[in-house]
């Protein structure tokens, strides 16, 4: 065996509380290089005669690795471990000293998750999971009150661009509510909706006061009771990392300079404030002059944007803030901005925006969840661009569940597109069966799956300003099929609880080849997607356990032939099976 592809640390995705009596354990190996490996586990202040054994399973496999995992309950809290790697007649025995082919006899040199404190665990919001959440642009949803339009609001479903407005509002999000009950979302989320100069609401002005020609606080805090009553939560967007040039203490530095009270609360590079050679001399989102970094470890700033984290909880009643460029903002406000939102409320969500591998926000101090791009940018390069083939997708796929805990990849936000990216018709060069595919595959995969408003009835638009067209309200003009398959996917998700927190299995991936068949279970149910996203018609062929599986969404039976199904799906065809274990 390899000893160096071997890996494991505690704490972090490899030791952590799942549960307030639960430790997931995991070791990595090299690929198919190993048998099985079993955990060794127990208290270090029993003796050694009361150590336990645990075998682990094969959670997935990326193209070096195989990740392997168990979970233990350790009865007293603490926990001592170490691995026990067989293969064939080989043992190896894995602690904090390294490596022995002599097993262990005290708990002294083993790895140590010194205590399962409740307090440290992530423990996100219990209704992330059950999510299926709606994002709306809310200048471009409907506009339900003209009497607030700006000055210059064009006739809707005109042209969109980077500073014209239509007028969308609150109100018309609330005249529409029927219609996202009807497609079945329980969850919407708002890009920013607090006054600022700009179409996008990003360059906040006043943190404190919805904007004008959205409505008001009140009308915000009606649409949220009505949305509650629908059973409908609603997560805002915080621009906490950025201001806009015209919030009202960036107003004063510009004025005063550097005898301006607020000089702190930014930071500015060199003075006078002006643009050199195209780059402000104050730091900025990007180099975008418009939106002024804050200086979040300010004590000023902090008091500031902490109070605006509340108010909203507490006053309008809110579910949750999605924070937009959270990975540049210092982890220790985050870390505070957390405290201040779980006492206004334990059950709120916290989302970051990161783009990347998120592993130190997701620890229990700091958010529930992130946007799951690099699960999107895998799925579009599989069903979409093809850039890669099955076994490649579903190595990227199982190493990314490899990279969190398992609550966290639960609360994590699955989204094939938003504001900030082509529309994911518009990828897919306006072939439906393609999106159809991915979209199956969003919601059929661990996290909260997200739809951008307008892609159940078939908007298009490349890059923004084209992905903000008006939503399409004429339903003559809408795609009432793609409407009802979207409907169907949510409602598999919400009658397949295994789809929410099931294990995930690859059944089917092979170099050169697209068909993809893939397992979620969870000891109660299994659930089997199968996938042929080729050109052309093909054959798809897996091992079926034992009993009787049906068709997810006819119900009609299926029959599984010596423990194997095959089937010839059609070019971009599907079919999803369900069966009781």
């Amino acid at each position: 065996m390899l000893k160096e592809a071997i890996f494991h640390r505690p704490k972090q995705n490899w030791a952590y509380g799942y549960d307030d009596e639960t430790v997931h354990l995991r070791i990595r190996t090299k690929r198919g290089d190993v048998d099985h490996v079993d955990v060794i586990y127990g208290d270090k202040c029993t003796p050694w005669s009361a150590i336990m054994t645990e075998p682990m399973t094969v959670m997935g496999s990326d193209e070096l690795f195989d990740y392997w995992e168990a979970a233990v309950r350790p009865p007293y809290r603490r926990l001592s471990y170490g691995f026990v790697i067989h293969d064939g007649e080989q043992q190896l025995w894995y602690t904090e000293k390294g490596f022995s082919a002599v097993p262990p006899s005290v708990h002294l040199g083993l790895f140590e998750y010194p205590c399962l404190n409740p307090i440290d665990i992530l423990k996100p919001p219990a209704w992330v999971k059950d999510a299926v959440f709606y994002q709306l642009f809310t200048e471009r949803f409907a506009n339900g009150d003209s009497s607030i339009d700006p000055s210059n609001v064009l006739p809707w479903g005109g042209k969109p661009e980077y500073d014209n407005f239509f007028g969308g509002d609150l109100q018309g999000v609330r005249d529409h509510l029927d219609y996202l009950s009807e497609l079945g979302v329980n969850a919407i989320y708002f890009n920013p909706i607090f006054e600022a100069p700009a179409n996008h609401k990003y360059d906040t002005q006043d943190y404190m006061k919805v904007d004008p020609h959205f409505g008001s606080n009140e009308t915000l805090k009606r649409l949220v009771q009505a949305c509650h009553e629908r059973g409908i939560r609603v997560m805002l967007d915080a621009v906490f990392n950025h201001c806009g040039i015209t919030f009202a203490p960036f107003v004063d530095v510009r004025e005063k300079g550097i005898d301006s009270v607020y000089k702190d609360w930014f930071h500015i590079r060199k003075w006078p404030l002006e643009i050199e050679q195209g780059i402000p001399t104050y730091e900025t989102f990007a180099f975008e002059a418009t939106m002024p970094k804050f200086n979040t470890a300010n004590a000023q700033v902090k008091e500031y944007l902490l109070g605006v984290a509340e108010y909203w909880i507490k006053e309008i009643g809110i579910d949750g803030w999605r924070l937009d460029v959270a990975n540049e903002v210092d982890h220790q406000f985050w870390r505070e901005f957390r405290q201040v939102v779980k006492r206004a409320n334990p059950e709120a969500y916290i989302l970051g925006e990161v783009w990347h591998d998120s592993l130190m926000w997701l620890q229990g101090d700091q958010f529930d969840g992130v946007m799951n791009y690099p699960l999107t940018n895998a799925a579009l390069d599989f069903f979409v661009f093809g850039h890669s083939d099955a076994r490649k997708f579903a190595d990227t796929v199982s190493g990314l569940l490899a990279w969190y805990p398992k609550q966290a990849n639960e609360a994590c936000f699955n989204l094939l597109g938003s504001h900030d990216t082509v529309r994911l018709l518009t990828l897919c060069k306006n072939d439906k069966r393609m999106m159809k595919l991915a979209v199956l595959f969003q919601f059929t995969i661990a996290g909260a799956p997200c739809i951008y408003y307008g892609d159940e009835i078939g908007l298009d638009g490349e890059f923004d300003p084209d992905n903000r067209k008006c939503m399409e309200w004429d339903t003559s003009k809408q795609d009432r099929e793609l409407f009802a398959f979207h409907q169907h996917v949510i409602a598999l998700r919400k009658q397949h609880e295994v789809l929410r927190t099931g294990a995930f299995r690859v059944l089917l991936a092979e170099e050169d080849d697209s068909r993809f068949a893939y397992e979620r279970s969870d000891g109660k149910e299994r659930l089997v997607v199968l996938m042929n996203p080729a050109e052309q018609s093909s054959v798809v062929v897996v091992s079926l356990a034992e009993g009787e599986w049906k068709d997810a969404f006819t119900g009609a039976s299926i029959t599984a032939s010596g423990g194997q199904y095959s089937e010839e799906l059609a070019a971009y065809g599907y079919r999803v099976l369900v069966s009781a274990s």
